[in-house]
């Protein structure tokens, strides 16, 4: 399994703090890119990224002419995950580099840890519940980004105040060497 790993950013105020993901992973020997929705790019401070990690964060595909940028990833975590890319996921839509690559793990059995940060409001939608499973049966490991309960994820809304970004990390040396 690949060294490296892939850090999802989704559109919500806990993409503010993606770089603190990526400085957690580094710390536990993960080779880290960070991918970023456009939407979350309006938190992601893409400097901070780029301190961290060596790289800027990667939000468009690649042209057909250019190299990979990155080998694939060991291991996908999303961070935050939005109910609408949640819902994306669930469903196999991949309109966005960021939807593309976690798509891709799904289907390629890469192991994937989901942080959702969604409100109460939205918590009840119908999907919601069938999306969750479907995610769950396929392997996705999800964490509450309020207390860091892994399986039992809640409503959170833009709360980020509580979030540890090493409850979102895969660790070990089996998590990052198959």
């Amino acid at each position: 399994m690949s060294e490296y790993l892939a850090v999802v950013a989704c559109g919500s105020p806990l993409a503010a703090r993606v770089h603190e993901i990526a400085e957690a992973a580094r710390k536990h020997g993960w080779v880290v890119r960070v991918v970023a929705t456009a939407s979350a790019m309006n938190w992601v401070d893409a400097e901070q990224v780029e301190r961290v990690t060596g790289y800027a964060p990667l939000v468009e595909q690649r042209r057909p002419d250019e190299p990979k940028r990155f080998p694939t990833p060991g291991h996908v975590v999303v961070c935050p995950a939005t109910f609408n890319s949640i819902n994306k996921l669930a469903t196999g839509i991949m309109d966005n580099y960021a939807a593309g690559l976690v798509c891709e793990a799904l289907a390629s059995g890469t192991p994937i840890t989901i942080v959702p940060t969604v409100s109460d409001a939205l918590w009840g939608h119908p999907a919601w519940e069938a999306h969750l499973a479907r995610l769950t049966n396929a392997g996705v490991r999800f964490v509450d980004p309020g207390s860091g309960r892994v399986g039992d994820p809640r409503p959170t809304g833009d709360d980020v105040v509580a979030f540890n970004p090493e409850w979102a990390i895969p660790t070990g040396t089996a998590a990052r060497n198959g």
